[in-house]
């Protein structure tokens, strides 16, 4: 299992569970929502990616930068760094992961 995949794969279950967690904690249904769509795309990508579907690693690559910057307006927003803060370097170094995993696929 190669770094994209675990990223893809850790990063889809952290999200998944932190959308169940803002719902229990906070009855946020946007947060319900938003994690277990984000979180069953991630971990889908991740599954392609294991299948050697390298568009899994796109799709991986796109929902982390769209989070980031989904993240990024929620901290602006609230001025909270828990979560948005912390959700936002999970992003990023999702996204990374992945990052460095596409630009060595294409080398």
């Amino acid at each position: 299992m190669n770094l994209g995949i675990a990223a893809a794969l850790g990063y889809g279950t952290l999200t998944l569970i932190g959308g169940i967690m803002g719902y229990v904690k906070a009855k946020s249904q946007a947060s319900l929502i938003s994690g277990l769509v984000s979180g069953s795309l991630l971990i889908l990508a991740g599954i392609a990616q294991l299948m050697g579907q390298s568009w899994g690693l796109i799709l991986a690559a796109a929902i982390s930068a769209v989070l980031v910057v989904v993240f990024i307006l929620r901290l602006v927003k609230t001025r909270k760094f828990m979560p948005a803060g912390m959700l936002i370097l999970a992003s990023l170094a999702s996204f990374g992961a992945i990052a460095y995993e596409i630009s060595g696929q294409y080398q």
